[in-house]
C-alpha cells in the first residue's frame, strides 16, 4: 500500500474529526456542559492530525512534490472540510498512477 493511499484514508479521517469537534463535541461542551466530548474528539483529532503531517512527509518523498504543494496540503489541514476535497483530489492522481 502506497503512502499516498495512506495519507489519502487519514486526510478523510482527519477531516471527519475535524467536523465533529468543531460541529458536535465543542457545542456539546458549551451548551450542554459536556466537556468530555471535547477532550476525547480533540485528543482522537489530534493524533490524526499527526498522522496526517506524518503521512504528508511520506508521500512527499515517496511522489517528489514540489515544495508549495506539501505547504497547501499542509494548510488544507488546518480548514474545515478542505480535507474532503484534499482526498478528492489525491484519489485522482493516485488513479492516474495506477492507470
Amino acid at each position: 500500500m502506497s503512502s499516498l493511499h495512506l495519507f489519502r484514508k487519514v486526510a478523510l479521517a482527519e477531516g471527519i474529526s475535524y467536523i465533529v469537534l468543531l460541529l458536535i463535541a465543542m457545542p456539546l461542551k458549551y451548551f450542554a456542559d459536556l466537556p468530555l466530548a471535547v477532550k476525547y474528539v480533540g485528543w482522537a483529532h489530534g493524533l490524526l492530525f499527526v498522522l496526517y503531517i506524518a503521512f504528508l512527509l511520506m508521500a512527499w518523498q515517496e511522489r517528489k512534490w514540489s515544495f508549495w504543494k506539501v505547504v497547501v496540503l499542509f494548510i488544507a489541514s488546518l480548514l474545515p472540510f478542505v480535507p474532503f476535497y484534499v482526498e478528492k483530489k489525491l484519489k485522482q492522481e493516485e488513479n492516474l498512477k495506477i492507470n
